[in-house]
């Protein structure tokens, strides 16, 4: 049995309130839950992972990787008794965004499915506004098949759970790997969930690749690897994989050309520097391209060879786009108490490919 009350929790709190949101991660002992955080948040590789000791208490972990990804994700060990009295259901979700349940598909999962509507039925009548994420996770070396079944299966057991309860709670799953990129895609789906100016960012990337002639575009967190807003167009795995890719090499070569050795000593966790670009050409005429947003953030777009011809126009555009998401970075930083994020910015002046950029 984990007690709640660790020495330093009261530390996190101050009046009350904590100005950062909360991932929680749930889940039976070695489901992964640990793995999945080192993993995309520490660049610590797969088969590290194997040697992480079991989580014992509640460990938080204060992610500030960029000025949109910024939160805490507080890891709970899988034997947490929720009926202990030192276990402070409001303080824990009260202000919690985001819950995720890792269950670990090549186990037997009914007892994670029995854990799995405990944990929900307890955060939802402390907080219904909390996002609820199931991780169906170690799916790496299993069929397709074993996949689809094991998701539609953990699927409708537990919405039948929910519904047997009488309550009416949105679940989202997810199959997820740290051996692949699916635990990133994951998490990219998770973190957008807690970013009010979502849709404007989208709005942004949208105008873009509209004007570019870019087929699709993400917004990355280059530490992470988790894209932050994406267009419209559907995102395609293999895609999405190409794109972190070349964010690695960037930041691998960024480390060793980008910064002077007194500059590395002062800056912790610099991805690359302010005019980090990139431009890869692949062998079925399709084009990577790169470009540096802001000290944290890259948009990296994939388009057709014969659509970069008129690279000085997407350059362009990519400006504009650039400007619009410093507004937002503005207005946020302003701590304005509006209902509405989505704020009205200069993308009118975007471009298009067949006009003349002077």
């Amino acid at each position: 049995m984990s007690s709640f009350n660790e020495d330093d929790e009261e530390e996190t709190y101050q009046n009350g309130t904590i100005s950062k949101p909360k991932i929680l991660l749930f889940g039976l002992r070695r489901s992964g839950k640990s793995s999945i955080q080192k993993v995309v948040f520490h660049k610590m590789s797969p088969n590290e992972t194997l040697f992480l000791e079991s989580t014992n208490k509640i460990i938080k972990d204060d992610i500030n990787n960029s000025s949109f990804v910024q939160f805490q994700i507080w890891d709970f060990p899988g034997q947490i008794d929720f009926f202990d009295p030192t276990f402070d259901s409001d303080m824990i979700f009260g202000d919690c965004g985001a819950l995720v349940f890792v269950i670990d598909a090549q186990d037997d999962y009914i007892e994670a499915l029995t854990k799995l509507n405990q944990t929900v039925t307890k955060a939802y009548k402390v907080n219904p506004r909390i996002k609820f994420e199931v991780f169906i996770h170690k799916v790496d070396g299993v069929s397709d098949d074993f996949k689809m079944e094991s998701q539609r299966d953990i699927h409708q057991r537990a919405t039948d759970d929910l519904q047997d309860a009488g309550l009416d709670i949105h679940l989202s799953f997810h199959l997820t790997s740290i051996y692949d990129h699916s635990i990133f895609e994951a998490f990219s789906k998770v973190v957008q969930k807690l970013i009010p100016q979502l849709p404007t960012l989208e709005n942004l990337l949208n105008i873009l690749i509209t004007n570019s002639g870019i087929e699709k575009a993400f917004l990355f967190d280059v530490v992470s690897k988790i894209y932050i807003a994406t267009d419209c167009a559907p995102v395609d795995m293999q895609t999405y994989e190409l794109c972190c890719d070349m964010i690695d090499v960037v930041i691998d070569l960024s480390d060793i050309y980008g910064l002077t050795s007194e500059a590395k000593a002062t800056q912790e966790q610099t991805a690359f520097d302010g005019q980090s670009s990139s431009l890869i050409k692949l062998n079925n005429n399709t084009i990577l391209y790169l470009k540096e947003v802001n000290k944290f953030l890259a948009l990296v777009c994939i388009l057709r060879e014969e659509n970069f011809i008129r690279q000085g126009v997407i350059d362009y555009n990519f400006l504009i786009f650039r400007e619009g998401i410093s507004q937002v970075f503005e207005l946020r930083s302003k701590k304005m108490e509006s209902e509405d994020d989505d704020y009205p910015l200069s993308t009118s002046v975007m471009t298009t490919g067949s006009q003349q950029y002077n």
